[in-house]
């Protein structure tokens, strides 16, 4: 019997020329690519427009394509052994280690001056002692001046000069930029943050509490003594004028991606719905990433973008509520990180996430 002709595509490594605008802008490199956000910001910046993707390193995947351990991303590079020497030669190196393993790794670029954009924790907070607290001994505290908080849309000005960037965590991400126009209006006596994420946001092993037969059909608050992204929340908050700490409470959804972030704040003053959308409309109103909706978001409005989708209302009690929806590996990792990138560049921030 006959099946006809079999078709053979080309090598993908042959169908893609990078980068696909012209001559690139820099060359860059993921180190850590094989977990969830890692991988994704290898996809982003290998079909990116103007920077070509050199490397991408793991730690237990070397020898293997990243589009055999994740298909769906098309990204035909091999993973190789770290080499600092040569990660080195690059203009910028996205990291994405986890806590603790990320430092040294970091301080060994900027050693060779490479710009480095870390997706772990080790660099969102500035003061030490609270990092301590949450996370244990910091493998690098010197570098600690040098971060920027990598929230693009509160620290353009410092990206663009900037040799390395702290990409915030996935929660503290959609809080701050829920919370932070209400902070530098002096509107919050106090807050709080119900938080909920599906388990790609706690990385690619699984654990007992994000595994399918504890998900789903499941929801769950955890860490309910102190989520580490707290701390992220209150340095950013306290930075835009509010005096206290909001209660921040997490829980785990049966998705595999997305996040919404349902803020409830007490005002120091009555306001107005039309106050709110004043100051909403005066954060945000010319943001490329951030949407003021008119209806409360679902995680499914945005997922597969760099988007936080954002709704604020009154509740009959006189509290300002305001929701925030993201992707936690996009706007809250992969996403996040390649605009902090194009920030720093000086590129267009929406280059290779539109």
């Amino acid at each position: 019997m006959s099946w006809g002709p079999v078709c053979v595509s080309k090598p993908l490594a042959t169908q893609v020329k990078q980068p696909q605008g012209g001559s690139p802008v820099a060359r860059v490199a993921v180190a850590g690519a094989s977990g969830f956000a890692g991988a994704l910001t290898a996809s982003l910046l290998w079909n990116h427009p103007s920077v070509t993707l050199e490397a991408i390193t793991a730690r237990s995947e070397v020898g293997r394509r990243l589009d055999d351990l994740y298909p769906r991303y098309r990204v035909p590079l091999t993973f190789e052994q770290l080499d600092l020497d040569r990660l080195g030669e690059l203009d910028l190196v996205v990291v994405g280690y986890p806590h603790g393993a990320a430092a040294q790794t970091v301080a060994a670029l900027r050693e060779r001056d490479v710009r480095v954009v870390d997706l772990s924790a080790d660099f969102r907070l500035r003061d030490l002692d609270t990092y301590a607290r949450w996370y244990g001994e910091h493998g690098a505290p010197s570098l600690l001046p040098e971060a920027v908080f990598g929230l693009t849309e509160l620290y353009r000005d410092r990206l663009k000069e900037a040799s390395l960037v702290a990409n915030p965590g996935c929660y503290a991400t959609a809080a701050i930029l829920a919370l932070a126009p209400l902070a530098r209006a002096g509107i919050i006596e106090s807050a709080i943050v119900d938080g909920k994420s599906g388990v790609s946001g706690a990385g690619r092993e699984a654990s007992e509490t994000t595994h399918f037969v504890s998900v789903d059909e499941n929801v769950r608050p955890y860490s309910v003594a102190g989520h580490r992204h707290s701390a992220e929340v209150d340095q950013e908050l306290q930075a835009s004028g509010f005096a206290g700490v909001a209660t921040f409470v997490t829980h785990l959804l049966p998705l595999d991606q997305g996040l919404l972030a349902s803020c409830y704040v007490t005002p120091t003053a009555p306001v107005t719905n039309e106050q709110i959308a004043g100051v909403f409309e005066q954060a945000y109103g010319a943001e490329q990433f951030v949407e003021l909706v008119e209806r409360p978001p679902g995680v499914r409005d945005v997922r597969d973008t760099n988007i936080c989708a954002i709704n604020t209302a009154l509740a009959p009690d006189g509290r300002v509520l305001v929701f925030a929806a993201i992707d936690n590996l996009w706007k809250g990792a992969a996403g996040q990180a390649v605009q902090n990138m194009n920030a720093m560049l000086a590129l267009d921030e929406g280059a290779g996430l539109l």
